[in-house]
């Protein structure tokens, strides 16, 4: 299940599709998160986008294997994901990040909007959300508060249960069939 939903964002990630990812790919998703926000280049908010972003850059390329120089596989990324339910501050504070970054009228909520623009930010191409949102808003009020987008984001990044809305934080995949022996 882990490859299935990483895979969807690795590929939004290596936007030459060569099945690499290199410091660039980073920068410019780091790039476009900022203009969600319109995070002024040089300010505290924009310094924390790069911050994180590219130290999660640096983590993957220290953690890869073998691979041509300043590149990061799939199978690296993943070797990466294993370890993150050790690591859930660094994922949990890369939710804050990216919440505040989301979080356009910096009113403390999310809209169906503001997600949409930031899976559009991510994938760098128009995509209807309309049917994940509701999946997402685990109170259904209609709204991503902070604490929910943090646990969505950890769930996504760190969990592993196919049932949680977690897994969904970057649009619908189809989930493997369980294999029953």
């Amino acid at each position: 299940m882990q490859k299935r939903k990483i895979g969807r964002v690795f590929e939004a990630l290596d936007r030459n599709a060569d099945g690499l990812l290199e410091e660039t790919d980073f920068a410019a998703l780091t790039e476009r998160w900022a203009e969600l926000g319109d995070v002024g280049p040089g300010s505290p908010e924009h310094v924390r986008l790069i911050v994180v972003m590219m130290g999660w850059w640096r983590t993957l390329l220290a953690a890869s294997a073998g691979t041509a120089l300043d590149t990061v596989t799939m199978d690296d990324v993943l070797g990466v994901i294993d370890d993150l339910g050790e690591l859930r501050n660094p994922v949990t504070a890369t939710a804050t990040t990216l919440f505040d970054a989301v979080d356009e009228d910096g009113d403390g909520l999310v809209t169906a909007t503001e997600y949409r623009r930031m899976i559009e930010a991510w994938s760098g191409r128009s995509t209807d959300t309309d049917e994940v949102f509701p999946l997402l808003d685990l109170d259904g009020d209609g709204l991503l508060s902070r604490a929910e987008f943090a646990e969505l984001w950890t769930d996504f990044w760190a969990g592993d249960d196919p049932r949680s809305p977690g897994n969904w934080v970057f649009g619908r995949f189809e989930l493997p069939v369980p294999q029953y022996q």
